[in-house]
């Protein structure tokens, strides 16, 4: 086989494993493309945008819990050392300080410092140097100016140590000493961990008592969320990642199914070729399969209609040229006056019928096309129907035939086109004409209820079989009456009337009489108008 062509059998094989797979992805057809790829691409932003926001209000629940147990904490100890002489408070600084991991520092009643915890035994715990920050401190500290520029946090001071070790240099000292109660106040260490300071009135005497903690495992524990939450989102994306691909391949198999199908319809190779339908799809993709199968099955009766069409006219056409043709071909070897005189009524009656079916089909070729574009109008049939048999009897086109008239005393309006629902009720009145015998009775009849208007020709001819009441619309079917000239009828008529019906959302059917008389009855039937139509 050459290199690049596709031989019809693999492309069977290769269509039937896209069926298939497309059959595998049936539990994601419920939903629409559009909801799916939204809620793909939406999920890892969800739960990181989520996830920011939580951590943020877990990090202020733990400075709330923390808040309160230092301000308790400040004043137990405030209490405790109230009472107590100097080297018993300084051994409570001492021994506080280091089993909770505080500094602590008395301001006297002028605000001078006279004890540090720090300055009276080893510091306790010490800020870390950002200098020596690894990588990752670094960027676990970028990832917490990040988070608090999302959420809005309010600026914290950073914690630095005043240059004169007085209480008017810490604002929470002076509201605690002017307001008798304890204060908070956060601030941030050189690392971004939080700085709690706590003050609180020591006795009556306006000394102060100053409790500074560095809550870094604040810190860690949101910093600990945070890396489960990005562990969480990483997660998340690669699942995103693999549905959004697994989404793809619901979209692209489904499509290049569709697009070989197309190609195969296009090359003409198969005319049974059957574009995929996907039923158990409910969404774009289905509508589009759908769509597509039914354009392409509308498409080939159009095709088939017009393969058949052209081939009914070279038959049509090819007898009485055939017969024009041995008439002129005669013409020159004839001297017998009269039968040259029947040579040439018999040419000039083959030239009428060929320009008869000429003008038949050109008509018929273009009845679709030109009812897909016209503008509908409200129609009374009745007056319609009315004008017909009036100009016909002016013109003596029923001869000695009687056509009678019954319609409705209101009106009958339907939505079309009175030109050609004009050429419709003609046809049928010439068909009826045809086969009514001498002075044979045909009766017009116009009824209509809620949803039809409804308008029945009857004649008293031989009637149509029943087996063959269908075969009167086929395009070219003829069977005339023995008393009527070959060729004087294409065989067009009543096709083109149902083709006019039809395009009116109507009908157009044979019956026999209900009155059990012999003849035969040609109804055609329209929806009653309710709204204009265009």
């Amino acid at each position: 086989m050459a290199r690049g062509i596709v031989s019809p059998m693999a492309d069977h094989s290769i269509g039937d494993r896209l069926e298939a797979g497309i059959d595998k992805m049936r539990w994601t057809s419920w939903a629409s493309l559009t909801s799916r790829i939204l809620a793909v691409n939406l999920l890892p932003l969800v739960l990181l945008g989520g996830g920011i926001f939580y951590l943020d209000t877990y990090r202020k629940q733990l400075l709330d819990e923390r808040y309160k147990l230092a301000r308790i904490e400040a004043q137990i100890t405030a209490e405790a050392l109230a009472g107590a002489t100097r080297e018993r408070q300084e051994a409570l600084m001492i021994q506080i300080g280091k089993e909770q991991k505080m500094r602590l520092r008395m301001f006297d009643a002028q605000g001078e410092l006279w004890a540090d915890s720090f300055a009276l035994d080893e510091p306790a715990f010490e800020f870390d140097d950002p200098a020596r920050d690894t990588w990752q401190e670094d960027f676990a500290q970028m990832l917490d100016r990040a988070v608090d520029s999302i959420v809005g946090a309010e600026p914290i001071p950073d914690y630095v140590e005043p240059a004169e070790a007085r209480a008017d240099s810490w604002p929470e000292l002076e509201r605690a000493r002017n307001e008798g109660i304890s204060q908070i106040q956060l601030r941030d260490a050189p690392d971004g961990t939080p700085v709690i300071n706590a003050a609180a009135p020591v006795g009556l005497v306006g000394s102060t008592l100053l409790t500074t903690r560095n809550a870094v495992d604040i810190t860690e524990t949101v910093r600990g969320a945070r890396s489960s939450l990005v562990s969480a989102v990483f997660v998340v994306l690669l699942i995103s990642i693999a549905l959004s691909l697994y989404l793809a391949r619901t979209i692209v198999v489904p499509l290049r199914s569709l697009a070989r199908a197309a190609i195969r319809v296009r090359q003409g190779r198969e005319r049974d070729v059957e574009v995929p339908r996907l039923p158990n799809r409910r969404d774009e993709i289905g509508l589009l399969a759908r769509a597509a199968s039914d354009m392409t099955e509308a498409l080939r009766e159009r095709i088939d209609g017009v393969e058949h069409f052209a081939a009914d006219v070279a038959h049509e056409i090819k007898n009485p040229l055939a017969s024009l043709r041995s008439a002129i071909e005669s013409l020159g070897r004839v001297e017998d006056k009269e039968l040259r005189a029947q040579l040439l009524d018999i040419a000039s009656h083959d030239v009428r019928r060929i320009d008869r079916l000429v003008t038949e089909i050109s008509d018929a070729s273009r009845i679709d096309a030109e009812l897909s574009r016209a503008t509908f109008e409200q129609v009374d049939l009745a007056k319609l129907t009315e004008g017909i048999i009036e100009r016909r009897e002016y013109r003596a086109e029923n001869g000695e035939k009687r056509v009678d008239l019954v319609s409705p005393l209101g009106a009958a309006i339907v939505n079309g086109v009175p030109v050609r629902l004009e050429r419709v009720i003609e046809n049928l009145l010439d068909n009826a004409v045809s086969f009514s015998p001498p002075e044979g009775l045909i009766e017009v009849k116009i009824s209509l209820d809620a949803e039809s208007v409804t308008l029945s020709v009857c004649d008293e001819g031989p009637g149509i079989p029943e087996g063959a009441r269908e075969k009167v619309f086929q395009r070219f079917h003829s069977d005339r009456p023995d008393t009527e000239d070959f060729g004087n009828h294409s065989g067009l008529g009543l096709a083109i009337g149902r083709t006019i019906a039809e395009a009116h959302d109507g009908s157009l059917t044979a019956h026999g009489r209900a009155d059990g008389k012999a003849g035969a009855c040609m109804t055609l039937k329209l929806p009653a108008a309710t709204t204009k139509r265009a």
